[in-house]
């Protein structure tokens, strides 16, 4: 068996009218044989925790499985996830991640 990082994205729905788009996007670790086997796991994981409901302030649609990566090995410190984020602020998104860490840190 090996693990896969799968990346489950779902739209968020709201009422509110002139919403910015909305996307829920999890990364859940998959125990499977093969890679076709984890895609279909992940799927079945998406297509589970889609909440369609309208009754509330808002509804989670699964949209599909961007991303699924095979993780070589399970250790400490091992890359679980890369992701490169471009900004034409970078100032702004340094000082966020210093304040997230600070955050943490508390």
């Amino acid at each position: 068996m090996n693990y896969y990082i799968a990346k489950i994205v779902f739209r968020i729905t709201t009422a509110q009218p002139g919403a910015l788009g909305q996307f829920d996007e999890h990364l859940r670790l998959i125990h499977a044989t093969t890679f076709e086997e984890a895609f279909r796991k992940a799927r079945l994981i998406g297509i589970g925790e889609e909440d369609p409901s309208q009754d509330g302030d808002a509804s989670w649609e699964f949209v599909n499985i961007a991303e699924l990566f095979p993780l070589q090995q399970l250790c400490d410190g091992a890359e679980l996830y890369s992701r490169i984020h471009e900004t034409p602020e970078v100032r702004s998104y340094i000082n966020l991640v210093h304040l997230k860490a600070a955050e943490l840190a508390r």
